[in-house]
């Protein structure tokens, strides 16, 4: 997905020549080979500090008439995407309705996507409800962990988690403007991994849980309770932290690695992780203890990047690799890092997700402890995780590629061009 920012919706919208430019220099290079499916016109425009709405129309029809005379329009849709503020009500999600403040701009827009069959592109990020509204609005609900269930009293119909809740409340909002054809993508959401004093649920583990039952939810093609079993496109936000963004400290980390491509935490991307996570433990623990060493044909550069993380975001005791310490020797990085593997393994349930590290970890049965030094082991561990829900962070020190799911999911990053921010 490339996106249209704002500073350019104007010229855009006022030449079609503008627009053809645009499209020679920003996606004709780069097409086929890059698999560019969906241009943006605007991000959030009805946020924005110097409101560019009424340029989003005219420009998305010079952009689709761009695409036209290139013969991509069947095959790259043009849409723009919003905050979950073009909405007056969310709840309960029947009750859903646009602000009537924005329909000069939002009914020639919807018909626009219903005629073209291109999607309603929304933003939505549950942690911003529940740091605003945390006694409104519970954690676990917030992140899909909630044992209960809230009830619309139009419907009957029962929501388990508010990103359900927030996007049937957009499904609801169209219909009552009689649009009912067209189909939701959220073009954003995560969850931050550090925040400010006052924003106590950004944390690693909630930023971890939040994404993990997300891709579990889609990649099931769960549906919503309005629209069972319909397929969902989800965009997570964001690949990368943004260090020098402005703002509250939540602000600037957003992203799943770190501005030098180390993991804040670990995504299993394939979905099984966050279902099959308690009965995967269970089954290694009832084979016997397993222990977690690093791979010998890992990259040396690797292997000093995943040390690093364990012993440090990943809260490893290293103190026996140290010089003088019962570990030490042989003083080489694979040794090292089997140390170092192993005690996050076992701290965070010895599940296959702990003793990932990027590829660079290996699961074994035989106990790797030699003379005094002593591999920590299931059992003999304090401070295991007993929730394997969350699943549990490892290091890597390449960017991974973000994969495509398919006809059922995609599951990128979203990284529109020229933009930043996480709902900025």
């Amino acid at each position: 997905m490339v996106g249209v920012p704002n500073s350019d919706l104007l010229a855009l919208s006022q030449f079609q020549s503008n627009a053809d430019t645009w499209l020679k220099n920003s996606i004709l290079p780069y097409y086929p080979a890059t698999k560019i499916t969906y241009i943006t016109v605007g991000l959030e425009v009805t946020e924005a500090p110097n409101n560019a709405s009424a340029f989003v129309v005219p420009a998305m029809k010079n952009v689709l008439n761009a695409l036209k005379k290139a013969g991509l329009h069947k095959k790259i849709k043009v849409s723009s995407t919003h905050s979950l503020g073009v909405l007056s009500r969310s709840f309960p999600p029947s009750a859903g309705a646009f602000n009537s403040s924005h329909a000069y701009f939002l009914k020639p827009m919807l018909e626009f996507l219903a005629e073209n069959k291109s999607p309603f592109m929304i933003d939505i990020y549950p942690y911003y409800a529940f740091r605003d509204s945390p006694k409104k609005v519970s954690l676990d609900y917030a992140l899909f962990e909630s044992s209960s269930e809230v009830i619309d009293p139009n419907t009957g119909l029962l929501y388990t988690n508010m990103f359900d809740a927030q996007i049937d409340a957009i499904y609801f909002a169209l219909m009552a403007l009689n649009f009912r054809t067209i189909n939701v993508m959220v073009t954003e959401t995560g969850w931050p991994s550090k925040g400010s004093p006052k924003e106590t649920a950004a944390t690693p583990d909630n930023a971890q849980t939040y994404n993990t039952n997300l891709i579990r939810h889609v990649i099931n093609n769960t549906g919503t309770p309005a629209r069972p079993g319909e397929e969902l496109d989800v965009y997570i936000f964001s690949l990368f932290n943004e260090n020098r963004k402005p703002g509250l400290e939540s602000e600037r980390n957003w992203g799943l690695y770190y501005p030098d491509q180390t993991s804040v935490y670990n995504l299993d991307f394939t979905g099984k992780g966050a279902i099959d996570m308690t009965t995967e433990a269970n089954v290694t623990r009832s084979n016997g203890t397993t222990w977690c060493i690093a791979s010998s044909k890992a990259s040396q550069i690797d292997l000093q990047n995943a040390i690093d993380w364990a012993c440090g975001p990943g809260n490893v005791d290293c103190t026996a690799i140290q010089p003088s310490q019962p570990c030490f020797e042989p003083d080489n990085l694979v040794s090292h890092a089997s140390y170092a593997f192993n005690s996050y393994y076992q701290q965070n349930g010895a599940s296959d997700v702990a003793c990932s590290f990027g590829g660079t970890g290996v699961k074994v049965d035989k106990d790797p402890s030699y003379d005094n030094c002593i591999y920590m082991r299931a059992g003999n561990n304090k401070t295991m995780a007993s929730n394997t829900t969350a699943m549990s962070s490892t290091s890597s020190s390449s960017q991974r590629e973000t994969t495509s799911w398919g006809c059922s999911f995609l599951l990128v990053t979203i990284l529109f061009l020229a933009w930043s921010g996480a709902g900025a």
